[in-house]
């Protein structure tokens, strides 16, 4: 896999990967990260494609998706230190 190409965006880093018949779209924002699989074909194959197919509507789902998943992290860790808590004994004063 290697690198062809990167898309400006404002808040996110978006790389574009080749390999072999398909393309990679890597989304990152903060310690998340999204990637969307294209096969390569007439009308998708180059970097130009890959801007047109990024549109305000398909970069509005990747930054709700990415809304969702630091909900989903911010709950589990929630769970997890919870359930893990080692219990608070109260000192005793002699």
């Amino acid at each position: 896999m290697r690198i062809i190409g990167y898309l400006e965006h404002p808040v996110c880093k978006i790389t574009i990967f080749k390999m072999e018949h398909r393309l990679t779209i890597k989304f990152e924002y903060g310690v998340y990260e999204q990637a969307y699989k294209f096969r390569i074909a007439d009308n998708l194959s180059t970097v130009e494609d890959v801007k047109r197919l990024v549109d305000d509507t398909f970069m509005a789902a990747v930054m709700s998706r990415f809304g969702e998943m630091s909900k989903d992290s911010a709950a589990a860790q929630e769970r997890f230190f919870k359930e893990n808590e080692e219990p608070q004994w109260e000192e005793k004063i002699v």
